[in-house]
């Protein structure tokens, strides 16, 4: 097939195709999708999502009865100094979106590489200086470690 001289290989050219402007959609994009899906054989789309083997070290904060706000983010600071200095941390997380339970004021998260860098994060010198300040103006935190 050409087209004004241009070899196409059987495609017909955006602009040979006429939209039909004012005709309101027969489906939504949602359903344009299943039914193309279906035409094709092809399963719908799926998330994709992968399964780290890292460690995750969530910390859930209640703080005690008149904390200034300055000696809060003292502390959520302080997680970011240990990252700096504690090999085998990878990311960590300072501000919490949403807690549960609600009672709870702040949270910060600490994804460590492996299981041997989570447990020397616990007995690391930078770990028990901070968590001397830490422990002073919180009033009970929940701390699981997550992995897969």
């Amino acid at each position: 097939f050409t087209y004004g001289g241009q070899n196409l290989n059987g495609a017909i050219p955006v602009n040979y195709v006429k939209a039909y402007i004012g005709d309101p959609p027969s489906m939504t994009y949602a359903e344009y999708a299943r039914a193309g899906a279906a035409q094709s054989g092809a399963p719908a789309a799926q998330n994709k999502f992968a399964t780290p083997s890292t460690i995750i070290h969530i910390s859930l904060i209640k703080w005690k009865d008149g904390v200034s706000d300055a000696d809060k983010q003292k502390a959520l600071d302080g997680v970011k100094n240990m990252a700096a200095k504690i090999p085998g941390i990878k990311n960590v997380w300072l501000k919490a979106t949403r807690m549960q339970p609600r009672d709870y004021h702040a949270a910060f998260v600490i994804e460590f590489e492996n299981r041997a860098a989570a447990e020397a994060y616990a007995e690391h010198p930078a770990h028990a200086e901070w968590s001397k300040f830490f422990l002073s103006i919180r009033e009970a935190s929940i701390s699981p470690q997550i992995s897969n």
